[in-house]
């Protein structure tokens, strides 16, 4: 898509510009982020329940999250951890400013974003981690392994419910869908 003026003649005339918009998410960063709500969602339903799956669904997740680590250091430029990943200085200063309703948009990942994005790959891993322990010979039946993992889960799902409020305050103050960007990966350039 691309930036187009079109101007109309007559009694009123009226110039129109449309959008620019930018390709932003690539195909890999959207089908990892739905993958992931899925596999977790499912995950989560089937703990206690199927484990066969739930152990299975397990291994895709942990999969999915070492490949997304791969395409955020050789990735598409807004895919990349150098791009969102900021300064703790800067993430507070981008809360506050967005809590004024004054936050700068970006393209890709606003600091906030990509503190969550941090933050949730490392409650993933975490749960990844822990349950893998909790089917070996070493760590099976261990408590605090159970404890750590049953935590992380319902930390992350706490990280989900602040990742979701963020997305629906975000879209609100930039006037934008980033639920139909992380589908179609497009964004308004400006």
């Amino acid at each position: 898509m691309s930036d187009a003026t079109q101007e109309l003649h007559g009694a009123h005339s009226v110039r129109l510009k449309r959008t620019e918009w930018i390709k932003v998410w690539d195909p890999f960063v959207r089908i990892f982020h739905w993958s992931l709500v899925g596999l977790f969602a499912f995950s989560f339903l089937t703990g206690d329940e199927w484990k066969s799956a739930h152990i299975l669904s397990g291994y895709l997740i942990a999969g999915l999250v070492a490949l997304r680590v791969i395409w955020g250091l050789v990735g598409t430029e807004h895919a990349r951890f150098a791009s969102f990943v900021y300064r703790p200085a800067t993430v507070l200063a981008f809360l506050v400013d967005t809590a004024r309703m004054r936050a700068k948009r970006y393209l890709g990942h606003n600091p906030a974003g990509g503190a969550m994005v941090i933050a949730l790959l490392l409650a993933i891993s975490g749960i990844a981690t822990t349950g893998y322990m909790m089917t070996t010979d070493a760590f099976w039946g261990i408590e605090w392994v159970e404890e750590t993992h049953e935590a992380l889960v319902y930390g992350t799902l706490g990280l989900v419910a602040l990742h979701l409020a963020g997305v629906a305050f975000a879209s609100f103050e930039h006037r934008e869908n980033l639920v139909r960007a992380m589908l179609n990966g497009w964004k308004r350039s400006r």
